[in-house]
C-alpha cells in the first residue's frame, strides 16, 4: 500500500479533530446552559438539580468539525427521585420532566425554542448546534448502589456516566507503548470514521454513537501507518457488518439499532463497500498522486489538493541530457575510436 500515513494524519488532525477554540466554546455554552436552567427552575419554583453530566461525542473527545457548525453536545441534568413530584406528592411523570426542564430552558434570545424530544431536550443555538438535555432521577445517591432511571417514554433504568467510562477503559486497553500519553489512534480511527459518515450531506447514515461502538468492536492493534490501520479498519467494518446490521449497546442490555435491516445500516455497508472498491488502487499503484485522489474521493475533501498538486508536479520534471553536436558522437562513435 503506497504511504499515505503523513497525509492521513495531517487530514485529522488539520480538518476532523475539533480544534481547541471550538471545543472550550461549545463546553462555555454547556456550562451557560446548565446555569439558565438553574435559573429557570428556581423562578419556577421547581426542583434544583443535584448535578450535570457531560456525555457523548464531548465527554469521550471524538467530536469531529461539521461544515454547518451542527455540533451536538450531550449534557444530562440529574434530579434526586424524591425531589420530582408533582402537586399532589406524586412522581412526576417522564413526560412531565422533560416538560419542566423545557419551560425552564425558555430563552427570549433564541429564535428557535426549545423542544421536548422522547429522550432529552433539545436547545438550539443560532450559530447552528444544539444541547441536547436528557433528564435523570436517581435513588440512592450516597450509596455504592445508586440507580438512575432517564426520561424516555417512561421512566427507563439508565447509566449517565457509564458510556464515557466504557470508552475511557476501552483506550486505556487498547492504548500502545508506542504513542505519546494522551495520543490514541482508536480515538482518531472513531474521528475519522464519524467524518466519513457526514461527508455528503446527502447519505442516510447511523448516529455517532454506533459508529463508535462499531469502531471499538474492531480496532483491536496500534499500527505505525495511519492509512493502514484506517483502510483495515473500513474493511473490518464491512466484514462486520456482512455478518449482522445490529448493533448493541455496550454498557446496556440493548440494542442501539432497531432492526436488523435497519436503512442506514444497510446504506453504511454499501458505502464501505464502495470506498473500499475507490480505495483498491492505493493496494497496486505505484503514483501518490493516485492513493491521495482515491483518499480524496473517499472524505469529498479539497483537502489533499495541494498534495497532489506537489505530486503531480515532481513527476512532471524529466531530467534529460544535452544533445551532443559532434557528428560523430550524435552517431555513436568516439573520438578515438
Amino acid at each position: 500500500m503506497i504511504d499515505c500515513s503523513k497525509e492521513i494524519r495531517n487530514f485529522h488532525d488539520d480538518r476532523v479533530k475539533l480544534p481547541e477554540d471550538i471545543r472550550k466554546k461549545l463546553s462555555d455554552q454547556a456550562g451557560a446552559n446548565e446555569r439558565r436552567l438553574k435559573d429557570g427552575l428556581k423562578k419556577a419554583e421547581e426542583p434544583s438539580p443535584s448535578h450535570f453530566v457531560l456525555q457523548g461525542s464531548q465527554a469521550m473527545r471524538t467530536a469531529v468539525q461539521h461544515p454547518d457548525n451542527d455540533y451536538d453536545i450531550d449534557d444530562g441534568v440529574v434530579f434526586t427521585k424524591e425531589s420530582l413530584k408533582g402537586r399532589q406528592g406524586s412522581d412526576k411523570t417522564a413526560l412531565d420532566a422533560r416538560k419542566m426542564v423545557c419551560d425552564a430552558l425558555y430563552d427570549d434570545a433564541f429564535k428557535r425554542k426549545p423542544e421536548v424530544r422522547d429522550n432529552c431536550v433539545c436547545v438550539f443555538y443560532n450559530e447552528g448546534h444544539h444541547v441536547d438535555v436528557p433528564v435523570y432521577r436517581m435513588e440512592h445517591p450516597d450509596s455504592d448502589s445508586t440507580l438512575y432511571e432517564i426520561a424516555s417514554a417512561d421512566w427507563k433504568d439508565s447509566n449517565p456516566e457509564a458510556v464515557t467510562e466504557w470508552f475511557q477503559k476501552q483506550l486505556t486497553a487498547k492504548h500502545s507503548d508506542k504513542e505519546k500519553p494522551g495520543q490514541h489512534q482508536m480515538r482518531r480511527m472513531v474521528r475519522l470514521t464519524k467524518m466519513f459518515g457526514i461527508s455528503r450531506a446527502s447519505w442516510n447514515m447511523p448516529s455517532g454513537f454506533i459508529l463508535t461502538v462499531l469502531t471499538n468492536e474492531i480496532y483491536w492493534m496500534y499500527n505505525e501507518r495511519e492509512d493502514v490501520a484506517l483502510y483495515n479498519l473500513i474493511v473490518s467494518m464491512k466484514s462486520r457488518l456482512d455478518g449482522s446490521l445490529v448493533v448493541r449497546h455496550p454498557v446496556l442490555a440493548e440494542n442501539l439499532t432497531k432492526t436488523d435491516e435497519d436503512p442506514c445500516m444497510v446504506e453504511l455497508r454499501d458505502r464501505l463497500s464502495w470506498a473500499i472498491d475507490e480505495l483498491k488502487i492505493t493496494q497496486t499503484t505505484d503514483l501518490k498522486k493516485k492513493a491521495l485522489k482515491a483518499w480524496k474521493k473517499v472524505f469529498d475533501t479539497d483537502y489533499f489538493d495541494d498534495q497532489i498538486e506537489e505530486t503531480s508536479a515532481r513527476c512532471s520534471i524529466v531530467v534529460t541530457r544535452e544533445e551532443p553536436t559532434d557528428p560523430v558522437l550524435k552517431a555513436g562513435g568516439g573520438r578515438f575510436g
